[in-house]
C-alpha cells in the first residue's frame, strides 16, 4: 500500500467518499473520481481541495490508478470502472474497507491512533464536536465526517500531522451485493464511541438483534487497552455492555452512567448542560447548536477528550468553536416574507423526533411547518407506523415523493401519498405535494411571515428547495 500513489474514486460525490479524497489529496497522492452529473452537498468541498470529477462512470476514466475505491451506490462492484479496474488487474477497495486502511495508516507510512463514532443517530455531530475539540487544542487530527461541511474546520476531510484518526463508522454493508460485512468492522480504532443502537437499513438487517450483534463484535474489536464510550441510556447500549469484554465508560441522563448530564437547557441560539463525573461536578457547559440529543453527542466527545489527554479546562472553550454541520439543523436563512427556514438530514423516526422537539424547545411559540421527503423504499416500509407518529411536535406535515437509494429496486407498494393518509389519523394538517418544484410553489404562495420556522428534512435532495427561495 506503501506503493500507492494515484488513487481513484468511483462515487466520489458521496458524504462518505468525498472525505477520503480529500485526505488523499492532502497526502500528496494523485486523485481523480467519477459521479453523476447532479448537485451533491459536496461539490463545494471537492472543489476547494481542487478535486474535479468526471461526469458519468466510464472504463476510459481507468487509465493509470494504482489503486480504485468504489462506493456502494452506483453499481458498487458491477460499476463499469470497477470492472475495468478488476480486469486490469488493479486493486478495489469499497469505501468502508478504505476508511479501515486509511485509519490504519500503512498507506501514508504512519501510524495513527483511531477514533470511531458508530451509532443510528448522531455519528456525524460527534465527530464533528470531537475534531473540532482536538483541533482546536493543536492537535490537529486527521478524520472523516460524512457531510459537504463542518462549521470551523470547513472541509469533512483532512490529513493531519497529528496522531488522531477520527472517522464515523457505518453499519450498512460493505458492498450490499456482494459483501454484506458491516463497513465498521474494517475499522480498529483504539476509541469507540457509541451513541445508540436502533433499527435501520431493513434491506440489509433483517432484526434489532442482528445490528446489535455487530455492534457487540465491533466494540470486542478493540484492542485490550481499548475503551468504548457508550450512552448509558439506551436499551440496546445496556444489553450490549453486559457483553462486551473491554473497557467500558457510560454516559447519559440516568444517574446510573459513569458521566451524567445532570441538567439541561435552551437558551435563544445555545444550548447549556451541567455534567457530573464519577460523583464529582464538572461543571457547565455551552453549546451554539440545541438539543438534548446534542448534549448527549457533546458528552460523547467531552470524554474522548479526555481520554486523549485534555483537561476540562482546555475542552471547554475549544466545544465552543462548534458551529454545527451541513444539514444538522442547519438555519438556511429568513425568507423576505419573514420566516425563518431550517434543513436538516434527519431520516429515521427516532431522530426526526428529537430535531423536531428540539426545534420547539427553541421556538416555543412559533409555528412550525417541515417539508420530510422519506428516504428509501424500505425504510419507509418498514418503520412505516414510527413515522407516521415523529411528527407530533409540528404544525404542518408537508410530505414529498421519497427519495429512492440507488441501492433497491422500486416499491409501489409504499409512498408518501400513502404515507400522509395514515398520518392524518394522528396529526391535524398533512399536506402531500409529489415533487420539490411543488414544495417550493407552496411556500412561495403561503408566504409564511414571521411567526413561523420552515424545516426542510430528510437524506435526499429535499435541501434543494431551498434555492429557489428568495432571502433576506
Amino acid at each position: 500500500m506503501k506503493k500507492k500513489k494515484h488513487i481513484h474514486f468511483v462515487g466520489i460525490k458521496g458524504v462518505g467518499m468525498t472525505p477520503l479524497a480529500i485526505i488523499a489529496k492532502e497526502a500528496g497522492f494523485t486523485v481523480t473520481g467519477s459521479d453523476i452529473d447532479e448537485e451533491f452537498i459536496t461539490d463545494e468541498a471537492l472543489k476547494k481541495a481542487g478535486i474535479i470529477p468526471f461526469i458519468g462512470f466510464d472504463p476510459i476514466h481507468i487509465t493509470k490508478p494504482d489503486l480504485v475505491i468504489t462506493t456502494g451506490a452506483h453499481g458498487g462492484f458491477d460499476n463499469v470502472e470497477v470492472k475495468k479496474a478488476k480486469e486490469l488487474g488493479i486493486e478495489v477497495l469499497t469505501h468502508g474497507q478504505a476508511v479501515g486502511v486509511f485509519m490504519e495508516g500503512k498507506i501514508f507510512n504512519k501510524s495513527f491512533r483511531g477514533i470511531s463514532v458508530a451509532g443510528t443517530h448522531g455519528k456525524t455531530t460527534t465527530s464533528g464536536m470531537l475534531t473540532v475539540i482536538l483541533h482546536e487544542n493543536r492537535m490537529d487530527p486527521s478524520f472523516v465526517i460524512g457531510t459537504g461541511c463542518v462549521g470551523s474546520l470547513g472541509a469533512p476531510g483532512h490529513f493531519g500531522k497529528g496522531k488522531y484518526f477520527i472517522a464515523e463508522a457505518d453499519e450498512y454493508a460493505t458492498e450490499p451485493k456482494y459483501d454484506k460485512t458491516p463497513k465498521f468492522l474494517w475499522q480498529h480504532p483504539q476509541i469507540a464511541i457509541f451513541t445508540n443502537i436502533e433499527f435501520d437499513h431493513p434491506d440489509v438487517y433483517a432484526s434489532l438483534d442482528d445490528i446489535s450483534l455487530e455492534f457487540l463484535k465491533f466494540a470486542n474489536q478493540l484492542p485490550d487497552k481499548g475503551v468504548l464510550i457508550t450512552c448509558g441510556d439506551d436499551r440496546e447500549i445496556q444489553k450490549l455492555i453486559k457483553k462486551c469484554k473491554k473497557r467500558v465508560i457510560t454516559y447519559g441522563f440516568s444517574p446510573d452512567n459513569n458521566y451524567v448530564i445532570t441538567k439541561a437547557a435552551i437558551s435563544g441560539e445555545h444550548m447549556f448542560f451541567w455534567i457530573s463525573a464519577y460523583g464529582s461536578n464538572l461543571g457547565e457547559f455551552m453549546l451554539k447548536v440545541v438539543g438534548e440529543h446534542n448534549a448527549l453527542n457533546a458528552l460523547a466527545a467531552i470524554i474522548a477528550g479526555i481520554e486523549a489527554g485534555l483537561t476540562i479546562e482546555k475542552i471547554k472553550p475549544a466545544l465552543l468553536k462548534f458551529t454545527g454541520s451541513k444539514r444538522r439543523l442547519e438555519f438556511i436563512g429568513q425568507l423576505l416574507s419573514g420566516a425563518k427556514i431550517y434543513d436538516d438530514y434527519a431520516h429515521h423516526p427516532t431522530e426526526i423526533k428529537k430535531t423536531l422537539l428540539a426545534l420547539r424547545q427553541q421556538y416555543p411559540k412559533k409555528k412550525i411547518v417541515v417539508f420530510f421527503q422519506p428516504h428509501t423504499f424500505s425504510r419507509t416500509k418498514k418503520l412505516f407506523d414510527d413515522f407516521t407518529r415523529a411528527f407530533e411536535s409540528v404544525n404542518t406535515v408537508v410530505l414529498i415523493d421519497i427519495y429512492p437509494s440507488l441501492r433497491e429496486p422500486f416499491d409501489t407498494t409504499v409512498s408518501s401519498k400513502i404515507l400522509s393518509e395514515a398520518m392524518e389519523k394522528y396529526h391535524k394538517d398533512v399536506v402531500y405535494l409529489p415533487k420539490l418544484g411543488d414544495a417550493t410553489n407552496y411556500i412561495l404562495e403561503k408566504k409564511f411571515h414571521s411567526d413561523t420556522i420552515l424545516i426542510t428534512m430528510g437524506a435526499g435532495d429535499i435541501y434543494k428547495v431551498n434555492e429557489s427561495l428568495r432571502f433576506i
